[in-house]
């Protein structure tokens, strides 16, 4: 009988996980921010379910997307989701993946960071977000302007950030 397929000790699993929980054993971020850097969710894999055929063995990226590779709606990595009242509402019913974005997603967070932080697939997270956003569980918002051109305000903030480092 061949073992089942397990991950490295690095990474985690994103089904099923609460958001938010950090990582055990790690020491304390460093920077100047200190704690205030989020952190990746802690890995629950439990080996003992691991079993092939068992329903809390890790699910491959693609099906959880359907097979699709690419989302509906094409959303910048930077883009802000925030989850709406209607995702809280419905939060019993919501597949997990959907729960877990849910949860996150209860102060404005980037796609970038919500791939990360559920350490889900970039693709993955995209598809994900803009499904949810067609039913109308997260609220999208982009820096750019309706004629798809780069916000100048914006754009002259980051440049005096920069300017001040």
């Amino acid at each position: 009988m061949v073992a089942p397929h397990s991950r490295d000790a690095g990474s985690a699993s994103w089904f099923g996980q609460q958001p938010g929980n950090p990582p055990t054993g790690g020491g304390t971020p460093s920077g100047p921010s200190g704690g205030d850097v989020p952190r990746p969710i802690q890995q629950q894999y439990d080996q003992s379910s691991a079993q092939a055929g068992s329903p809390s063995s890790l699910v491959r990226p693609y099906a959880v997307t359907k097979g699709r590779t690419k989302p509906k709606s094409q959303l910048p990595l930077e883009a802000l989701i925030s989850a709406t009242a209607t995702a809280r509402n419905e939060s019993g019913t919501l597949t997990p993946e959907w729960q877990a974005i849910s949860d996150l997603c209860s102060e404005w967070r980037s796609i970038a960071e919500i791939s990360a932080l559920l350490r889900m697939p970039l693709g993955v997270a995209r598809v994900l977000v803009a499904d949810m956003s067609e039913q109308g569980l997260v609220q999208v918002r982009t820096s750019l302007n309706n004629d798809a051109r780069p916000n100048t305000n914006l754009l002259e903030r980051v440049l005096s950030g920069l300017r001040k480092l």
